[in-house]
């Protein structure tokens, strides 16, 4: 496959970026170069975005550990050290019941991963196909790139924390509890597949808090900001209406794991406004022991009331 299926250049064309998306596209790759190893060595979160194998369910899970837990080990592979677990040092991998669980236990899933740093707004993406290892799984790389710092928030300082995940809330509909606390959202993360099943894609969404807006207990919008113009996530939601999001809070380590179909609306002035339909929620507490500091929203941020 080539760095683009019709989806995507369906959506280049409809906007007109097509010229531009092939300028871009000429940085993907499949090797990890060895500032991008540098990289990811000194990061302690690693996002990922898979289907489940089960019932293809789309699903963003986030997986933490202490610097270098996420590894190049080849030219085009990543490991990934989810075997211990605890706040002194190990890694903490999704727990048995975490909906990716069953994906990243399963050779050749096609996964998407979002290696974000806060404190200095830069992240890569790394796709490609799971393997499962005895400390964990690996990633053969096949789809390798930067993106730039747009709308990401950065939040200068983490400690990691002493926590015990606890049980995870499911449900069918947003309770009100959990409506604020998207609409509190200035993060999440928004993975998509291929059309032609041979890829997962994760990527990252920002904005200051009020840019995510619930508008009702299963419906959520957001407005698609101008970015790469590469439009990987909404050519594939033009092809696979699939999707999961994940949100994260910052200082609990709470994550909000949502699934269910999303379509782009495009109006005649040319803004796009996604709409999620949500099919199952996910909501744990503590889940994840890290502890950032208090954001510096992106100057980049549209005014979410505009």
């Amino acid at each position: 496959m080539g760095v683009y299926h019709s989806g995507s250049r369906a959506v280049q064309d409809r906007v007109g970026v097509r010229d531009l998306a092939d300028h871009l596209g000429r940085a993907i790759g499949e090797g990890i170069r060895p500032v991008v190893a540098a990289f990811l060595e000194l990061q302690p979160l690693l996002v990922l975005g898979a289907a489940d194998p089960v019932d293809g369910r789309v699903w963003a899970s986030a997986v933490t550990g202490a610097p270098g837990f996420v590894r190049a080990t080849g030219p085009r592979r990543i490991s990934v050290a989810t075997g211990t677990s605890g706040a002194s040092g190990g890694a903490d991998g999704p727990s048995p019941a975490d909906p990716l669980a069953t994906a990243l236990a399963t050779p050749g899933t096609p996964v998407g991963t979002i290696v974000l740093d806060p404190r200095t707004r830069r992240r890569m993406r790394l796709n490609g196909r799971l393997l499962p290892t005895p400390r964990g799984f690996a990633v053969e790389t096949d789809r390798v790139f930067a993106n730039c710092p747009k709308y990401i928030q950065r939040r200068e300082a983490y400690e990691t924390v002493d926590r015990t995940p606890g049980s995870p809330l499911r449900g069918t509909e947003l309770t009100a509890e959990q409506r604020v606390f998207l609409a509190a959202a200035d993060t999440f993360f928004l993975a998509t597949l291929h059309p032609d099943g041979t890829g997962a894609e994760l990527s990252h969404r920002g904005g200051n808090p009020g840019f995510v807006h619930v508008t009702s207990p299963r419906t959520l919008t957001w407005r698609d900001h101008p970015g790469n113009s590469m439009f990987l996530t909404l050519g594939n939601l033009a092809r696979d209406p699939r999707a999961g999001l994940l949100f994260l809070d910052w200082t609990t380590g709470r994550t909000l794991q949502l699934t269910g179909e999303a379509a782009t609306r495009f109006a005649p002035d040319g803004e796009r406004t996604v709409r999620f339909t949500l099919t199952e929620a996910v909501d744990t507490p503590t889940a994840l022991p890290l502890r950032w500091s208090a954001p510096e929203y992106s100057p980049a941020n549209p005014d979410p009331t505009g």
